[in-house]
C-alpha cells in the first residue's frame, strides 16, 4: 500500500433517549433513539469489557462490510449519562454513569429475529463466506447456541463481534494468533447445504482472500476512534496502533494454510454424519 488512506469516520449521532436495556448479552447494551431519528443498540466504552470490545466491532463490522457481507450500521454516539437517570435497575445507571460521551451504536432492525438456518435459506455462498471470515478473525461467538446472526426482511444480518481479534488483549503474544486453528465444529452455518457437499470455504477463501488488501483492512481500522486506540502500552500512538491491526490480519490471511485446513475438515466431519 502506498500513500495515506484517507479516514472514513462512522456516522456520528448524539442520544436523545433512553429506551430500555437488552439484556440478551452479557454486555447490557441499551436501546437508544437518536437525533437523526434513528434506534441504535448502544454498546458502551465503560462496560467491563472495555473499549477493545468496541475497537473489535468496528474493525470486524466494518471490514466484513467491504466484503460485501451483511451488516447493520454501525454509528459512534454521544451519550449523556443523565439520560438514564429514570431506569430503575441501578446496574444500568452505573454502567451509563462509566461511559459519558463516545460510545457505538448498531443500527437496531424492529422485528428481527435471531436467526435459525434450519427455518431461513441461507445461501450456501454466504454461509461459506461468513464461515470464511469468522475463522479469519477468530469469531468464537457465531455458534448454533449463540447465533449472533440476525433474520429481517428475509436477509441474514452479522452482529456482535465483540468476541473477535482477541489477541489485541495481549499484544506481546499477538504473533501466536496468527496461525491459531479456528474450531469451526459449532458453527451455526457449517450445517447449511449439507446435502451438497457444506460451505465451500475454499471457495469463499479464492473469492475474498484477494479482496482483503492492505487498503481495505486500513479503511476498516481508521474507523476506530483515535480515543479508544489511545495509551495501548507498546505503542507510540493510535496510527501504529492501526498500523499493528492491518499486520496482523494481513498476516492472518497469508497464513491460512495453517487454519482453513481445520475448518475444511469441520465441514466435511458435518457432511460425513
Amino acid at each position: 500500500m502506498s500513500g495515506t488512506t484517507a479516514v472514513t469516520p462512522l456516522r456520528h449521532v448524539t442520544a436523545l433517549r433512553y429506551v430500555t436495556p437488552l439484556r440478551e448479552g452479557g454486555s447490557l447494551p441499551g436501546l437508544m433513539e437518536a437525533d437523526d431519528l434513528g434506534t441504535y443498540v448502544v454498546k458502551y466504552h465503560g462496560a467491563g469489557q472495555g473499549a477493545k470490545v468496541l475497537v473489535a466491532e468496528i474493525v470486524c463490522g466494518e471490514l466484513a462490510r467491504g466484503l460485501g457481507l451483511p451488516v447493520p450500521e454501525l454509528v459512534t454516539v454521544e451519550l449523556d449519562p443523565a439520560l438514564g437517570m429514570s431506569e430503575p435497575d441501578q446496574e444500568v445507571q452505573e454502567l451509563l454513569r462509566a461511559s459519558p460521551g463516545l460510545n457505538l451504536g448498531m443500527d437496531f432492525l424492529p422485528g428481527a429475529l435471531d436467526l435459525d438456518p434450519a427455518a431461513v435459506r441461507i445461501e450456501p455462498q454466504l454461509a461459506a463466506q461468513v464461515l470464511w471470515f469468522d475463522a479469519l478473525v477468530g469469531n468464537v461467538d457465531r455458534s448454533w447456541r449463540n447465533p449472533n446472526m440476525l433474520s429481517w426482511h428475509g436477509r441474514p444480518y452479522l452482529i456482535d463481534h465483540g468476541a473477535t481479534l482477541t489477541f489485541h488483549h495481549a499484544w506481546a503474544g499477538a504473533q501466536a494468533w496468527i496461525t491459531r486453528p479456528y474450531n469451526a465444529t459449532d458453527h451455526v452455518l457449517i450445517g447449511v447445504g449439507v446435502d451438497a457437499g457444506g460451505p465451500d470455504v475454499d471457495a469463499a477463501a479464492a473469492e475474498l482472500g484477494p479482496r482483503l488488501t492492505a487498503a481495505a483492512l486500513a479503511t476498516a481500522v481508521a474507523a476506530v476512534p483515535d480515543r479508544w486506540l489511545e495509551g495501548e502500552p507498546g505503542f507510540t500512538d493510535p496510527a501504529a496502533v492501526r498500523a499493528a491491526y492491518v499486520a496482523q490480519l494481513l498476516a492472518r490471511r497469508d497464513a491460512a494454510a495453517e487454519w482453513l485446513p481445520g475448518v475444511r475438515a469441520a465441514v466435511a466431519a458435518r457432511v460425513a454424519s
